[in-house]
């Protein structure tokens, strides 16, 4: 399983614009075939900032997700809305302590 984390910091003028292009696709991006898991956190201090958290099968549905015309779209869009190059990374759960 693949954790993907993606902190995005947006113009503050272009938050709701984001927020519309979220919207319209969370679900798509929910049900992409691989994707176990999907929310979009925002920063407690900074309203601008945004984080995508999700769960994928495995590294090659990730990337085929991002190979997709669903993706391209949705990217392209997103990322006009930019106020700074945004973070991605992947990891693998080691340890859950409750």
């Amino acid at each position: 399983m693949i954790i993907r984390i993606v902190r995005m910091t947006f113009q503050e003028d272009k938050v709701d614009d984001f927020l519309e292009i979220f919207n319209n696709s969370k679900n798509k991006i929910r049900h992409f075939e691989g994707c176990h898991h999907l929310e979009l956190l925002k920063d407690a201090n900074l309203p601008n900032i945004f984080m995508t958290y999700s769960y994928w099968e495995s590294e090659n549905y990730l990337n085929q997700y991002r190979d997709s015309e669903l993706f391209q779209k949705t990217w392209a869009a997103t990322k006009a809305l930019f106020k700074e190059k945004p973070i991605a990374f992947s990891s693998e759960r080691v340890e859950i302590i409750e």
